[in-house]
């Protein structure tokens, strides 16, 4: 299959696990590009990671992939922020069917705003399905061992800044 154009990831990624590099790998199979976009939500906001934490933390995940693989933030509306970098395509990762209620919602509304984005559902590998960065970091809180399920580089942020808080 030809790979073509760029495709937005968009996330909170705090932190980013590997069911979501997972799905990165995979995109790059059939598209070009794909921008790795951190969503920030000053009023929902409650993350672990500050947006400059997670953009260095993803950035030196995909280093390897050169510009293949950017990574960068958002605050706007997804469909504006896509339109902005030139892309038409979203990516979104599935990992149970209790995602897909709120990804169609989701979808749905971006397509009535914008009908020239599309949505690309994937769903995430069988390895990683029951992975969610909200239960990396609580179970890290916790004393778990979770490096099977995040890189080396990702685990030691993540274990340095579960200590300090």
């Amino acid at each position: 299959m030809a790979r073509k154009g760029i495709a937005v990831y968009p996330g909170s990624f705090d932190p980013i696990t590997n069911g979501h590099i997972d799905i990165v790998q995979r995109a790059l199979r059939v598209f070009d590009h794909v921008i790795v976009a951190i969503a920030t939500n000053r009023a929902k906001d409650g993350s672990l990671f500050t947006v400059a934490e997670r953009v260095a933390m993803i950035g030196e995940v995909f280093k390897g992939l050169g510009s293949r693989v950017k990574v960068d933030s958002f605050d706007d509306l997804l469909v504006n922020y896509t339109a902005k970098v030139g892309a038409n395509v979203i990516i979104r990762g599935l990992r149970a069917v209790s995602d897909f209620e709120y990804e169609f919602q989701m979808a749905t509304m971006n397509r009535g705003l914008k009908p020239d984005v599309e949505t690309f559902f994937m769903m995430t590998g069988e390895s990683y399905f029951y992975i969610s960065s909200h239960l990396v970091k609580e179970v890290v809180s916790l004393g778990g061992d979770v490096s099977g399920l995040v890189p080396k580089s990702v685990l030691r942020r993540l274990q340095k800044k579960i200590k300090s808080s």
